[in-house]
């Protein structure tokens, strides 16, 4: 289903029985919450049936509730508010083991990342990478991290690696001032998207650049205007955005990356062994 289905449910309210008038004008006034119910839940909510909001699910179009619920997360996943989130999140765990609920949305996000990842695009990207002139890295915010890790090993991989620094939009553009078609710019975004690496990315298209996006899914920003999308889930659990499983997928990046330049990092890390001996960088541990 393409459209907004906020606007499906407007368009549809006067098909609906009265028990799915009181599903749709719930989701209509607090979609931020219905988004991550459960059907039972849902009808509980509302005073109808478990069976009643299935059947919701099937007369808007979807094969079925979890179908339906997908489209509601997605179509949120960058509306919320930091507010909304922690409410959402309150509404969520309830009196849920919060540390169990994390960690196994974190290892099922993992999961689904390395079901529904593109193996060709995976492939392509890192080829694409291996061969480049110059690498460009940008990600903001919470993204900053992902970018700031993944800056730190292509350093000691490649001789010309650059992160971007995006303090501004015109930062931006400095620093990419002299990208072109043998470079490569890397983008991290995750909802909420940053406009500053979407602005990133177009500008490095433009100019011929192969762009690499790491992001959650088809209905980022930056999927449409980059080469090759990599995708890792990053729901939120709270306000916070989980990093988990994007991580994970950039180790496995870093991993082929570095298969492919396994001799000459051989000798940068027998070099730098000798440096970081000479120097103390690291403290040795008592046997």
């Amino acid at each position: 289903m393409g459209r907004d289905i906020l606007t499906v449910i407007q368009e549809k309210m006067h098909t609906f029985s009265k028990g799915q008038r009181k599903i749709a004008g719930f989701i209509l006034d607090s979609y931020d919450k219905a988004a991550f119910m459960t059907a039972s839940r849902l009808g509980k909510r509302v005073g109808v049936s478990e069976s009643t909001v299935v059947r919701f699910a099937f007369e808007l179009g979807y094969d079925g509730y979890p179908d339906m619920q997908r489209s509601l997360q997605k179509m949120i996943r960058n509306r919320l508010t930091t507010v909304q989130r922690i409410e959402v999140t309150k509404d969520r765990l309830g009196g849920q083991d919060l540390l169990s609920m994390v960690l196994q949305s974190d290892i099922d996000k993992i999961r689904i990342t390395l079901e529904e990842l593109d193996r060709e695009s995976f492939e392509r990207a890192v080829d694409a990478i291996v061969s480049a002139r110059k690498i460009y890295i940008i990600g903001v915010r919470s993204s900053a991290a992902i970018a700031s890790f993944l800056h730190f090993y292509f350093n000691l991989i490649f001789d010309s690696v650059v992160l971007v620094s995006a303090n501004t939009s015109s930062e931006i553009f400095e620093s990419l001032l002299r990208v072109g078609e043998e470079d490569v710019v890397i983008g991290v975004s995750f909802p909420r998207y940053s406009s500053r690496t979407v602005q990133a990315i177009s500008f490095a298209r433009d100019r011929g650049a192969t762009t690499v996006a790491i992001t959650d899914s088809e209905a980022s920003p930056l999927a449409p205007i980059s080469s090759y999308s990599l995708m890792a889930r990053s729901d939120m659990v709270s306000f916070v955005d989980s990093l988990v499983a994007p991580l994970s997928l950039v180790n496995a990046l870093l991993v082929a990356v570095s298969q492919r330049r396994n001799d000459e990092l051989a000798r940068t890390f027998h070099t730098l062994e000798e440096i970081w001996e000479e120097y103390g960088v690291y403290e040795k541990v008592p046997e």
